[in-house]
C-alpha cells in the first residue's frame, strides 16, 4: 500500500503556502491511487471508454420480481431481493450484449496492456441499494466485469447519464429511453426475443437501422408526406448532400474507434466487432446518399443491406447479431418473432405511425 510522507512542521504553514501543500498531497495521492495493482482488470476512466449504462432488468430477467413489485409494493419487493440475494438472477435481453463486450475488452488487453480505450458498462438502476447485494452476486456468478453501479433508490437515474459520460443507455422503459434521448444520449428500449438464436462467442455484433437510428428521420418524414416517388426524386436531388446524424450515429462511431485499434494491429480481418445497416431503403433508388453520408463523416459499415421494402427478419436471422437497433415497432416485432435481440429507438416521425398508418392520438387537455 503507497503511503504519502507529511512534515508535521507543514501542518502549521498557512495562507498559500498550506494550499501549494494541499495541492501536492492531492496529486500524490491521485498518484498513488491510479498505481495501484489488482489482477482484477480496473475499469477505464470514462473520458477514454465508450460507455454503456444498462439497467437492471434489461441486464437480467426481472419479470417474476417486476410483478412482485406492482402487485404487493416496494416493501414486499426489498424483503424477496434481500431473501433470495444468494440466488443468481438469470440473463435478460442484454445480457449476450454485454457478454460479447467484454470478450471484445478482453481481445483488447491482450493487443494494449496498457490502453483505456475500451468498454466499460455500468448498472443504472433505479433500485434501492439493499437490491444491490443480489444484482453483485449475480454479476459474479455470471462472470461479468461491472464495477460501477448507480442506485438511485426508486428516482429517474436519467439525470447521472452524461456525469458518467454515457455512449448509449439500454433500458426495458420506454419513457426513461425517451427521456434519454431527449437529453441527446443514445437510447433504446430493449425486448426478449420469441426464441433464442445461436450466437457468436468470438464477435461483436451491432445491426442497425438507418433512417431515425443512425440518420435523422427527414428522409422519412418526404416518404411519409409525399410517397415514395416524391422519396426518390428527393434523394436523388440531394444525393451529396449528408444526411443529419440521428440518436445513434456517436455510438457507430464509438464502435469505429474501437475496431480501428485492431486494424492498427492488421487485425481487420480477424476483428472482433462487426457492425452492419439493415435498412427498408432501396439501393439504387435511394442507397447512395446513406452510403456518401457515412463516408462524409469518415464512418465505416462492415454490411449493408438494402432491402427495398421486403421484410429485416430473414437477413437478422442470418447476421445474428447481439443487439438490433430500429425506430419501427413492427419492424422490432418481426425481428424478435425470428429470435433478433431488438432495440427499439423512439425518435422521428415514425413514432406517429404502425405499419404506415398514422396513429391517432388522443388530444391533450
Amino acid at each position: 500500500m503507497c503511503q504519502i510522507r507529511l512534515n508535521p512542521k507543514d501542518l502549521t504553514k498557512c495562507g498559500l503556502g498550506m494550499e501549494e501543500e494541499d495541492e501536492t498531497d492531492w496529486k500524490a495521492a491521485k498518484a498513488c491511487f491510479d498505481n495501484l495493482k489488482s489482477k482484477t482488470p480496473r475499469p477505464p476512466k470514462p473520458k477514454h471508454a465508450v460507455t454503456i449504462a444498462v439497467s437492471s432488468r434489461t441486464l437480467f430477467d426481472m419479470v417474476s420480481e417486476r410483478k412482485l413489485y406492482e402487485e404487493e409494493g416496494i416493501e414486499k419487493y426489498v424483503a424477496h431481493q434481500i431473501e433470495h440475494e444468494s440466488d443468481p438472477l438469470a440473463p435478460g435481453a442484454a445480457f449476450p450484449f454485454i457478454k460479447a463486450v467484454m470478450n471484445v475488452n478482453s481481445r483488447l488487453r491482450k493487443l494494449y496492456p496498457d490502453s483505456e480505450e475500451l468498454f466499460d458498462v455500468v448498472l443504472m438502476t433505479n433500485n434501492h441499494a439493499q437490491v444491490g447485494v443480489r444484482l453483485i452476486n449475480s454479476i459474479n456468478h455470471h462472470g461479468l466485469h461491472i464495477e460501477r453501479f448507480c442506485m438511485t433508490g426508486g428516482q429517474s437515474p436519467i439525470g447521472y447519464l452524461k456525469a458518467y459520460m454515457t455512449n448509449i443507455y439500454l433500458s426495458k422503459d420506454a419513457e426513461k429511453v425517451t427521456e434519454a434521448i431527449q437529453e441527446g444520449i443514445a437510447a433504446a428500449t430493449m425486448f426478449t426475443q420469441a426464441s433464442q438464436n445461436e450466437l457468436s462467442d468470438t464477435q461483436l455484433r451491432v445491426a442497425f437501422d438507418g433512417d431515425a437510428v443512425l440518420f435523422s428521420d427527414e428522409s422519412e418524414v418526404i416518404v411519409k408526406q409525399g410517397g415514395l416517388d416524391v422519396f426518390f426524386e428527393h434523394e436523388k436531388k440531394y444525393e451529396n448532400k449528408p444526411l443529419a446524424q440521428g440518436p445513434l450515429k456517436c455510438f457507430l462511431e464509438a464502435l469505429g474507434k474501437l475496431q480501428r485499434k485492431f486494424y492498427a494491429k492488421n487485425e481487420r480481418l480477424n476483428c472482433p466487432i462487426r457492425t452492419y445497416l439493415v435498412t427498408a431503403r432501396s439501393a439504387a433508388s435511394s442507397g447512395a446518399r446513406v452510403l456518401k453520408t457515412l463516408r462524409s463523416w469518415g464512418l465505416e459499415i462492415d454490411e449493408a443491406l438494402f432491402l427495398a421494402g421486403a421484410p429485416k427478419g430473414p437477413q437478422l436471422q442470418k447476421i445474428k447479431p447481439h443487439i438490433y437497433f430500429d425506430d419501427q415497432m413492427f419492424h422490432i416485432e418481426g425481428a424478435k418473432e425470428m429470435g433478433t435481440i431488438s432495440a427499439h429507438v423512439p425518435y422521428g416521425i415514425g413514432q406517429k405511425y404502425n405499419k404506415g398508418k398514422l396513429i391517432e392520438l388522443p388530444a391533450k387537455e
